[in-house]
């Protein structure tokens, strides 16, 4: 269970007594509400407040750019010219705040897009539960030969059953010395802050992560991306499931263009027009270096 049953208690409880509001409200938003997601094997993602919806992000950009836009005559055309054109801030002010549970070697990735307000479960003042993230199966991928980030073929048989069994030991003997050096059964127990750091990385934490939209969008493109790694990336899909909910026009604007769409150099757009013109454009004469023309062939070859 990702929530303890007094925690869901608490959830529900909240559910149960919606008050009326004169704020802009996402009907797909409110249904995600305080409700705890499923990620991995321990973790969850869940939404505990937001402010804004698609309506805000034409507001704010009626009022920035006034007569530069009025040509765009509906809010789902208008929100598409400001994800085309790069434009952030009518999208940051959308805002939402989630509550993740998430293991520590995600969260020190994560923690790297540094335009949120975050807030961490403190190791200093309270005692981390037994919990650890073990890879399924079919998720334990040896290192990838090609690439230094990636994984490759997925282990079998007896080596990945001895890399499992190592995994569930390691966890399971650290925390075990974790909780003797907090006892305090006749001896003085070691402090929370330094026990805590015997603890494996694979162990749970958890965190309320405070961003805007424009931010998020960023986090998404680069997390929800296939080549991201797999226990992030699937913190991110989830993620992508309610943004959609919440702002449906801005997210499938952002899906389209960012997530669906491709950036290209102005040697990759000279290439195009002279391919549109009959030329056989090679690498060695497209100017492009080995990596750009593997890339543009990926899409366009």
């Amino acid at each position: 269970m990702p929530l303890s049953p007094e925690a869901q208690a608490e959830i529900d409880a909240a559910r149960a007594n919606p008050r009326p509001t004169l704020r802009a409200v996402s009907e797909g938003m409110e249904r995600h509400l305080y409700t705890a997601h499923p990620v991995l094997d321990h973790g969850f993602v869940r939404v505990i407040d937001y402010m804004g919806d698609d309506s805000a992000i034409v507001q704010a950009a009626r009022v920035s750019y006034g007569a530069g836009t009025k040509h765009v005559s509906n809010d789902e055309g208008l929100i598409r010219y400001l994800m085309r054109h790069w434009h952030s801030t009518p999208f940051e002010m959308c805002e939402v705040k989630f509550h993740v549970k998430l293991p520590v070697f995600v969260a020190r990735q994560w923690i790297r897009h540094r335009t949120a307000n975050v807030n961490e479960y403190s190791a200093r003042y309270s005692i981390l539960d037994r919990e650890f993230y073990i890879p399924a199966p079919e998720h334990l991928a040896a290192q990838s030969t090609v690439n230094n980030q990636g994984r490759g073929a997925v282990l079998e048989g007896a080596e990945a059953a001895k890399v499992l069994e190592m995994l569930k030991a390691d966890a399971d003997r650290a925390y075990d010395n974790y909780e003797t050096m907090l006892s305090q059964d006749g001896q003085q127990g070691l402090a929370r802050e330094l026990a805590r750091m015997n603890l494996p990385a694979n162990v749970y934490t958890q965190w309320y992560w405070k961003v805007d939209l424009h931010n998020l969008f960023h986090f998404l493109r680069l997390r929800a991306d296939a080549h991201a790694q797999y226990e992030i990336r699937v913190y991110a899909e989830l993620m992508s499931q309610l943004v959609a909910d919440w702002v449906p026009i801005a997210y499938a604007a952002f899906a389209d263009y960012r997530m669906g769409g491709v950036s290209l150099s102005a040697k990759g757009i000279e290439v195009l027009r002279r391919r549109l013109a009959g030329e056989a454009v090679t690498q060695e004469t497209s100017g492009m270096s080995k990596g750009e023309w593997r890339e543009f062939e990926g899409v366009f070859g």
